[in-house]
């Protein structure tokens, strides 16, 4: 894992996750190419049927920043997930991340 540089302002990345395998490799991959790499990813789920924690998971062990998947106990909900994301988050800007966008650098 790299090391985090703190003389700067600490960038997290706030997604959540339901049901998203088909979409969700695409937008990781696209958060690992941008120009300025996030100091962390996290992710909650809200009970996904699917391969997303899979992927999540696998994406974890070689991303080049930390990545910390949460699976919620039940069902939160969209407005309720993005609330526990963003309260799990550690940096001064978070931004939010859709499981099916693509980000450009």
């Amino acid at each position: 894992m790299p090391e985090v540089n703190q003389s700067r302002t600490r960038l997290s990345i706030a997604m959540c996750t339901y049901d998203g395998g088909r979409y969700l490799a695409e937008q990781l991959a696209s958060i690992a190419a941008q120009t300025r790499a996030p100091d962390e990813l996290v992710v909650c789920d809200d009970r996904s049927r699917d391969e997303t924690t899979s992927i999540v998971r696998r994406f974890a062990e070689t991303a080049p920043f930390p990545v910390r998947l949460y699976v919620n106990e039940q069902n939160l909900g969209s407005t309720r997930n993005f609330e526990k994301a963003i309260g799990l988050c550690e940096g001064e800007l978070i931004a939010l991340s859709d499981q099916d966008d693509v980000w450009l650098p």
